[in-house]
């Protein structure tokens, strides 16, 4: 299990690659449709080669893919679910740490509103 600071660098990596919308065009295609070579995701989606390129080598910077060269120098692309599955962990301790943050606070303001006098309403 990666340390806190390095699940933080790995999350940073995931959630920066996501943050574009043709990467994640790109991955869902690799999840659809297996491992796959540039021209192959070319031909799929409406997103140059060249520029598939660009996005698969910011992709496997991150770790989200992994290059496997093949027959005459064609590489094909898979996923890979760990740096996935460390931005997963981080958003989930996120999540755990606002909802202590929240049920904190709601405690507190119900003890507030226990404490106050309550006014009755005066008939007129």
């Amino acid at each position: 299990m990666p340390t806190q600071p390095d699940i933080e660098a790995v999350a940073e990596e995931v959630f920066t690659a996501l943050a574009d919308p043709s990467r994640r065009r790109i991955l869902a295609a690799l999840a659809a449709g297996g491992p796959a070579t540039a021209t192959d995701l070319a031909s799929r989606l409406p997103i140059t080669r060249q520029a598939i390129a660009k996005h698969l080598a910011l992709l496997a910077e991150a770790g989200l893919v992994a290059a496997e060269r093949g027959e005459r120098r064609r590489v094909r692309y898979r996923l890979r679910s760990a740096p996935m599955q460390v931005a997963q962990q981080f958003l989930a301790a996120m999540a755990r740490d606002w909802d202590q943050q929240l049920e904190a606070l709601k405690d507190h303001l119900n003890a507030v509103s226990s404490a106050r006098p309550t006014r009755r309403k005066e008939s007129s």
